[in-house]
């Protein structure tokens, strides 16, 4: 092939977008492209929490064997989403309540070193790129899209846990995330919490643009608190009402 012709082929090749098929199958192996299509569809709720899969049914679904089914579905329950049981299969993983308050706690302190190092490792074009973040959020409020606000609400938090520079904290982080997204996908209230959690989101990136650790750290704890009294309140309005004061016993015969 003559140098021009290869040249054009191999800048065409780099210009395919990262999710063009070619560049996903370049960048990943069967297992993991079912197990990212998988993962799309249980946090979509497409796939809900305890529905059965079965390896004949994804297979047919998306076209594959079984062989990669079986390894996205072992890759899945290790990133949080499935859970494998012995002799009845796999299911998608259901969140109760008190399981949920523990792990916002656990993301609660997760959340909050993360702000503190991206506070302190920060460049003007990460903090730039929150605050895109931080708008696409606001629009999508404002459109009443509440698909794209908990896509770029994942996205805002994974950008600040990767400013972090912990891998390790970053694994953790995100089966944490994917644990809760199953709990609190359907808790979503755009017209009502969420206006309020994007002046949390906004309070944040202020934050990290002075590089001021302290605050970025207690901003994050604080919102990743009051994100679970938000989804608490959606769920079951009674979860975080202000208990009734008892009853006062009177004395008999005492006057009124």
């Amino acid at each position: 092939m003559p140098s021009d012709q290869t040249g054009l082929l191999a800048r065409a090749v780099r210009e395919v977008p990262d999710d063009h098929p070619i560049a996903l199958l370049q960048a990943h192996t069967l297992p993991s492209l079912v197990q990212r299509e998988l993962t799309r569809l249980i946090l979509a709720g497409t796939l809900r929490a305890g529905t059965k899969l079965t390896e004949v049914d994804i297979a047919q679904r998306l076209g594959v064997s079984r062989g990669p089914v079986r390894e996205a579905f072992r890759a899945l329950e290790e990133s949080g989403l499935v859970r494998l049981e012995k002799n009845r299969g796999v299911f998608v993983r259901e969140v109760a309540l008190a399981e949920a308050d523990e792990i916002f706690e656990v993301r609660a302190m997760f959340d909050a070193y993360a702000g503190r190092r991206a506070a302190e490792r920060a460049t003007p074009d990460d903090v730039a790129q929150l605050e895109r973040l931080a708008d696409r959020m606001a629009a999508a409020v404002a459109d009443g899209d509440a698909d794209a606000y908990f896509d770029l609400n994942l996205a805002f938090h994974d950008r600040i846990v990767a400013l972090a520079g912990n891998a390790k904290l970053a694994s953790l982080y995100r089966r944490l995330v994917n644990e809760l997204s199953l709990y609190r996908r359907a808790s979503f209230d755009l017209a009502g919490t969420l206006p309020r959690s994007i002046a949390e989101h906004r309070a944040v990136v202020a934050a990290i643009a002075q590089g001021d650790a302290e605050a970025a750290g207690r901003l994050l704890h604080a919102h990743v608190a009051a994100s679970r009294e938000r989804v608490r309140r959606t769920r079951d309005p009674r979860a975080a009402a202000p208990p009734k004061p008892a009853a006062r016993r009177r004395t008999p015969g005492a006057k009124r």
